[in-house]
């Protein structure tokens, strides 16, 4: 079979840590990942895992393999921790092009659980960002949940520093909608954007949404917005796109927008005025329910601790709170 790896500075003959074989290791990478992370993976987790367990199956992966190492978005470069011919460890490198930023993301960053508290992950997670800053990477990111303070200890040990906080929540199908029947509550009346109100709506979606984590989400807030080019755009090729605002009294509170892709088909895009009372968003978020019938579970994102009673009222239960972190230079 052949083989191809990573070029990285040779580790000592005796250390466990090497680079990552695609050919020979995607699939104890990819069991090692489902035996970390199963019970707290979300859907795109479960695709990616799906993805990465075809490829290393895939007869016509030796043609290609080799000429994608560093742009694809499985984890075809990283670093595993070896023991007897068995990966036990492991922190992928996954590149990120978007808008001219050049970033590496280390994820899937894993211990099995018979060798934890031997530093491992400590290890592989700093050779990975050795060899991030060797390619000359712009931004190194990763992400890490709230709930893990062994790893985030290590993280800001190794110069990592929290820039995000963000909660990702799902619709219950048996949530009933509490507020909206006829299309108000509480005096809060929802309906779409009012063209005006658009640069106010642009704000509070740069601000719920950061533009330094766009390369994740890769949406343009823009394209919702007006004007003749958004128009022909969403026209010619059929990009659809909702959207719910409610307000109070001619006053914008929230809105609510959906834009389905092969990515993200299910995702909510929130946005809220700040310190903003609860109904407004509430209602934004079950009118999207109401329309958005055919999906089982939709889903929202947002800053962690912003709008947790408005988001839950309308039917959504947290699922997990993930703290982004960028490598300092």
């Amino acid at each position: 079979m052949a083989s191809i790896s990573v070029q990285v500075h040779a580790s000592s003959p005796t250390s466990p840590v090497r680079p990552m074989n695609v050919l020979r290791d995607l699939p104890q990478v990819a069991d090692l990942i489902e035996l970390c992370f199963s019970s707290t993976m979300d859907e795109d987790g479960q695709s990616f895992l799906q993805e990465m367990r075809r490829a290393s199956r895939d007869n016509n992966f030796l043609r290609w393999a080799g000429q994608v190492v560093d742009s694809a978005s499985l984890p075809m470069t990283g670093f595993v921790w070896e023991e007897n011919g068995r990966v036990v460890g492991n922190a992928s490198l996954i590149p990120q092009n978007f808008k001219g930023r050049r970033i590496l993301m280390i994820a899937n960053v894993a211990t099995h659980p018979d060798f934890r508290r031997r530093g491992i992950g400590r290890a592989l997670t700093g050779r990975a960002l050795q060899h991030a800053r060797q390619k000359g990477a712009k931004e190194i990111w990763l992400h890490v949940r709230e709930d893990n303070p062994t790893a985030i200890k290590i993280y800001e040990d190794l110069g990592f520093v929290e820039r995000a906080r963000r909660t990702t929540y799902y619709s219950t199908p048996n949530a009933l909608l509490q507020t909206v029947q006829d299309g108000t509550s509480k005096r809060v009346t929802v309906s779409k954007p009012n063209l005006r109100d658009w640069p106010l709506q642009r704000k509070w979606l740069g601000r719920a949404h950061p533009d330094e984590l766009n390369w994740y989400s890769r949406w343009d807030w823009d394209e919702l917005g007006p004007g003749l080019w958004n128009f022909l755009r969403r026209s010619v090729v059929e990009f659809d796109v909702r959207q719910w605002a409610a307000a109070q009294d001619g006053r914008l509170l929230a809105t609510v927008s959906w834009m389905p892709s092969m990515r993200a088909s299910n995702s909510l895009w929130a946005a809220a005025r700040p310190n903003a009372d609860a109904p407004g968003l509430t209602s934004a978020l079950e009118a999207a329910r109401s329309e958005l019938t055919h999906y089982r579970k939709l889903v929202v994102e947002y800053p962690s601790g912003e709008m947790t009673d408005a988001i839950q009222s309308a039917g959504f239960i947290p699922f997990r709170t993930l703290i982004w972190m960028r490598a300092t230079s």
